[in-house]
């Protein structure tokens, strides 16, 4: 079942699990995911923890602990996902080791509600780095304009990013920008390069989600023939965006210090629509330097049928830009389809947070 997983990593894409929870540390399953499917790290979001908090007994123990000390809801969330995190951390360390730090990585998120606030975005992420105090961690950071100044300062003091919630390739080319200003920063600061890794998370099936509705809603034969297209056209052209941003004279004088390169995550690879291939946002994303989180429903789905083929990316950037030519032609605003995305993804990460404190809450209130 693992060969399709195994020639995903051969074709140099490091393939990490999108979700945690303490009932994966405990129960021993993520150590069985790393051992027997190939997965060499882990990413979290506010949804994720939000699931995990209200499912089962897991947290039961350490929210009682947390009620007898008296913890506020803010503490009690934080130390409940950052020991996940610490503990997942702890478990990916032979990675870590084994890729020179370049997987075995965690990432945990800052608190969405504070997402338009860059300097607050900016303490928390040092606070998250400082608490959890592990080297594998990655600190998430949304893409919206304000974090990208978040982004900069964050890498400045030496701390590894995660970058999400990317949709255009016009804003990951500003986050590769804040990504090696922030290397140039770091370097004045006095840090080693080398120790600073970062991703940039390019979600994929909510563009096709959102542009398919566009044009069934157009309707014509010319716009039904391009649903499903979008999402794997729009990575293919952020790829090319990141082979450009990563070489010249910019990047070499980085890399001789011994910077890394800030690797494409391919992100929502979970496929929204039944009448597609559940393998389509892995299948047809294959390439070197890259990372592919999925669900662990994904994961299975690629084991059994994967069509792993080699790489599927390099070169395809004339052709990925012909899909985009034919969707304006119809009348898709690209440009929106993206603003739109933008705005419904901060405002679910930020619903979710609001679930994780209510649980949490219920739960220090009950072990009261």
């Amino acid at each position: 079942m693992t060969d399709n997983l195994k020639k995903l990593s051969d074709a140099g894409v490091s393939i990490w699990l999108d979700d945690l929870s303490r009932e994966r540390l405990v129960s021993g399953n993520l150590a069985e995911l790393i051992r027997d499917k190939h997965i060499v790290g882990v990413t979290t979001n506010p949804t994720i923890f939000a699931a995990a908090l209200a499912d089962g007994e897991a947290y039961d123990e350490q929210v009682r602990e947390l009620a007898a000390r008296g913890a506020t809801l803010d503490q009690a969330v934080r130390e409940l996902t950052t020991t996940d995190v610490r503990n997942a951390c702890d478990l990916f360390r032979d990675v870590h080791a084994a890729t020179d730090g370049v997987d075995g990585r965690v990432s945990i998120e800052v608190s969405p509600t504070i997402s338009a606030d860059s300097e607050a975005t900016s303490a928390e992420a040092q606070e998250l780095w400082k608490t959890v105090d592990r080297p594998n961690l990655l600190i998430k950071i949304p893409a919206t304009v304000e974090g990208l100044s978040s982004i900069t300062a964050t890498l400045a003091e030496g701390i590894s990013v995660n970058v999400t919630l990317i949709f255009s390739v016009e804003r990951y080319r500003a986050v590769m920008d804040a990504y090696l200003t922030g290397l140039e920063q770091a370097k004045a600061n006095g840090h080693d390069l080398a120790t600073i890794h970062s991703v940039a998370s390019f979600f994929v099936s909510r563009v096709d989600s959102e542009v398919d509705k566009r044009l069934d809603a157009i309707g014509t034969d010319e716009a039904k023939a391009l649903r499903g297209k979008a999402a794997v056209a729009n990575a293919r052209l952020a790829y090319a965006a990141f082979e450009e941003a990563f070489s010249g004279e910019r990047w070499e004088a980085l890399a001789a210090r011994g910077a890394r390169k800030q690797r494409p995550l391919w992100a929502s690879t979970g496929v929204k629509n039944p009448d597609y291939s559940p393998t389509m946002y892995v299948d047809e994303l294959v390439v070197a330097d890259t990372v592919n989180t999925m669900p662990e429903k994904t994961l299975h789905a690629v084991a059994e049928h994967g069509k792993i083929t080699g790489d599927a990316v390099t070169g395809t950037a004339a052709e990925a830009q012909e899909v985009y030519d034919r969707l304006s032609a119809v009348g898709i605003d690209v440009d929106d389809v993206y603003k739109s995305l933008e705005v419904e993804g901060v405002e679910k990460f930020e619903k979710s947070w609001q679930e994780l404190l209510d649980s949490v809450k219920g739960q220090l209130d009950s072990a009261k």
